[in-house]
């Protein structure tokens, strides 16, 4: 199954308490003090991982807490610090305060560590607040509380283009056929029903990944169907892939539509690269393809393909992968 948002309770362990103690040796009936400082609690640590690609893990536990540190004992005995908890995320995951909305970071690399909830510094023993005048203080400091937060984790996937259409387009089967992705596919709309990743591989040494999403109906931008939640999945895509079905009355009209939807929910998508394609021609005469040919959409003139008999899927790799090429060079 694919989750790709939670939320969360964690609370960072408080730290322990300084202790009251008095040294007691033979021979010396009043020694001075010798409580001990209490440990400091532990940290929330998220740890972004490419080893993961769904927030399943946290799909029936909400509330995190880490060990908080103990107290402090006599004859200078330091508490022992409360253990870390480390929550293992995917590569691409948002962090936001769920209270405030304020975006706390960005998991965009494998390997980020971000401590999300920090934890209480233990109380000083009383050992610390000998004086002069006071050589037998009878009190300690009191470990404070660690920090605590609700947190909304939202997965982005991390593709180089993005595959974008209406359900039965063809995008799984342009996607299977390109790379070892290997979706659901059947011929009838919303088979795809989570998001797909697939590395397509253009040369030794050179490659990129393509996200498949389910298909977009018009109202997605609004939630309607299952595309409003997996927008976001395209976002990071520097590449956007239009797939229009062949067999449809207006793909040009289709395109425009799924363009509407775009821009309704975030208007930067419309400044990304963009390759148009018209799908399923092996399943229309002679004298449609030639209609299709000389179709302008969004000003650019589409590409005929068909994954099934692998019509034009070569040059699409490498237009997508041309596209790709320029996009990172804009972006460094």
């Amino acid at each position: 199954m694919f989750i790709d948002s939670a939320e969360l309770l964690v609370r960072a362990g408080a730290g322990g308490n300084g202790a009251v103690s008095f040294r007691r040796e033979k021979f010396v009936p009043k020694g001075g003090p010798d409580g001990g400082d209490g440990g400091d609690g532990g940290d929330v640590i998220l740890v972004s991982t490419a080893q993961l690609s769904t927030l399943m893990d946290f799909r029936y536990r909400h509330e995190y807490a880490a060990e908080r540190g103990q107290h402090g004992g006599g004859a200078l005995k330091t508490g022992k610090r409360g253990k870390h908890i480390e929550l293992r995320i995917p590569v691409g995951t948002l962090v936001y305060d769920a209270d405030t909305d304020e975006l706390i970071a960005d998991m965009k690399n494998d390997g980020e560590r971000l401590v999300v909830v920090r934890h209480g510094r233990g109380g000083k023993g009383n050992h610390n607040y000998a004086t002069s005048t006071n050589q037998t203080p009878r009190f300690a400091e009191k470990g404070r509380a660690g920090e605590e937060r609700n947190i909304r984790l939202e997965l982005k996937l991390l593709a180089d283009v993005g595959l974008v259409g209406f359900p039965n387009a063809g995008k799984s089967t342009l996607i299977s056929t390109i790379s070892a992705a290997r979706p659901k596919i059947a011929d009838y709309p919303f088979t795809t029903l989570i998001p797909n990743i697939g590395i397509v591989r253009v040369d030794i040494g050179a490659s990129f990944a393509v996200a498949d999403i389910p298909g977009l109906i018009e109202g997605a931008s609004e939630g309607k169907g299952l595309g409003h939640q997996f927008l976001r999945h395209v976002e990071r895509s520097g590449v956007l892939c239009f797939l229009l079905d062949g067999l449809s009355q207006d793909p040009a009209e289709d395109y425009r539509t799924l363009q509407g939807e775009l821009a309704k929910f975030n208007p930067e998508m419309l400044e990304k690269r963009r390759i148009v394609c018209i799908t399923k021609i092996d399943a229309m005469p002679l004298e449609r393809i030639d209609e299709l040919a000389k179709l302008n959409i969004g000003g650019l003139r589409p590409r005929l393909i068909s994954a099934v008999a692998g019509i034009g899927i070569p040059e699409l790799i490498r237009a997508m992968h041309t596209e790709l090429t320029t996009w990172r060079q804009q972006e460094q």
